[in-house]
């Protein structure tokens, strides 16, 4: 390994969590925060790494990483009420389960048809079924559930935006183009009234100051890698070698979800922030690792097969709750919430001036995360076993 400015234990800590707050705080500038949090990190430790400034491997990395994604998926999961899936009505949830099958469908099918021309490729199936059930979390969490390698993660990531940002977009446009047009709602007839998108006006501001205590974060430190600690232990003793991995995962999100349902856990504020800056720990280890001419190799057919995978999923999801005449709101949130997060879905249906949908995106992007990890590893498992790899 050629010599970096540096490689001391003390300096490197020191220079992945000041990435991690300086892309925090370039998020305040349009490009960066059309990158997000995730890629600006990702982006800085490629640069650093590939300059020669920072080692591309080494055991702090190491030492961070083995918790940081496992840690991070127990803290993000620990404020999902499942009581709260009384709230959705009957047309929300058939949205939710046909966005989630369509991802399946469409990763298990180009999955075996690219499998042979990505290094991987049954992982990064699953990694994006993982990101387009649940959004980017999702994605990392089942690529260390997988044993995916740095520079799988890098490109996977990278696809995602190249891919995710304009199809994001497009969705913040699509209530303003499905209004204006009289074709598209000619072509989907079925939408709510605008007294029911408006409701009584008593509804929760989206965007508002966010209080915790430094009591809440010691608790969901202490649950968190304490869910960690069982997961890694339990699946040790019960799944062989080449599950392993998985089954920690898939262990984490059960127990989390399991003391979720505890009130006075589910009370502690702060979950979803905290949990993003352990995540990025994570990613700034794996721009550190990626090789840049190895990555470019990799990312095209990485880039196509995302781009099948996710055009192909909403079309088969627009066609099912088109027969199934689902109402254009819940299709338009249940997309965003699986292909984004709940947050984003929340975002396009306060922008929309949807506000009695406002919860309920919030609370479809949450369930869609939930069951990402299970979905992601069982398609990646399912495309495994029939390529034999």
């Amino acid at each position: 390994m050629p010599n970096t400015i540096f490689s001391s234990e003390g300096a490197l800590l020191f220079i992945m969590v000041a990435m991690v707050a300086l892309g925090f705080w370039l998020q305040r500038f349009k490009a960066f925060k059309t990158l997000g949090p995730a890629l600006t990190v990702i982006i800085m430790g490629i640069v650093l790494s590939n300059l020669r400034i920072v080692p591309t491997s080494s055991a702090t990395y190491d030492a961070v990483s083995s918790y940081c994604v496992p840690l991070s998926i127990s803290i993000c999961l620990l404020s999902l009420d499942l009581k709260q899936m009384r709230k959705l009505s009957k047309e929300p949830v058939i949205a939710l389960i046909s966005a989630i099958f369509s991802v399946c469908v469409a990763a298990l099918v180009f999955g075996v048809l690219f499998a042979d021309k990505i290094d991987e490729g049954w992982k990064v199936a699953g990694m994006f079924v993982g990101t387009y059930t649940g959004g980017s979390s999702n994605l990392t969490a089942i690529a260390v559930g997988l044993d995916a390698s740095k520079t799988t993660i890098a490109s996977a990531n990278a696809a995602d935006y190249v891919v995710g940002i304009p199809t994001l977009i497009l969705m913040f446009a699509t209530p303003a183009l499905y209004k204006s047009s009289k074709w598209l709602k000619k072509l989907w007839p079925y939408e709510m009234s605008e007294p029911e998108l408006l409701g009584d006006g008593n509804h929760e501001e989206l965007m508002t100051s966010k209080e915790w205590s430094i009591q809440e974060i010691a608790w969901l430190l202490a649950i968190g890698f304490g869910t960690v600690w069982a997961a890694t232990s339990i699946s040790s003793m019960v799944f062989g070698a080449g599950f392993r991995s998985a089954g920690r995962i898939l262990l984490i999100t059960t127990f989390s979800i399991i003391l979720a349902q505890v009130p006075a856990i589910r009370k502690l504020r702060g979950n979803f922030d905290l949990g993003l800056f352990v995540a990025l720990l994570f990613l700034v280890t794996i721009g550190f690792a990626v090789d840049l001419k190895q990555f470019f190799g990799s990312t095209f057919y990485i880039t196509l097969f995302c781009f099948c995978v996710i055009v192909c999923s909403i079309l088969l999801h627009l066609l099912i709750t088109r027969l199934l005449k689902v109402r254009f709101e819940y299709v338009l949130l249940s997309i965003v919430g699986c292909i984004s997060d709940g947050p984003t879905a929340a975002l396009i249906a306060s922008s929309a001036q949807w506000k009695t949908l406002i919860n309920i995106g919030l609370l479809m992007g949450v369930l869609a995360g939930a069951l990402g990890n299970y979905v992601g590893i069982g398609v990646a498992y399912a495309i495994r076993a029939f390529i034999g790899a």
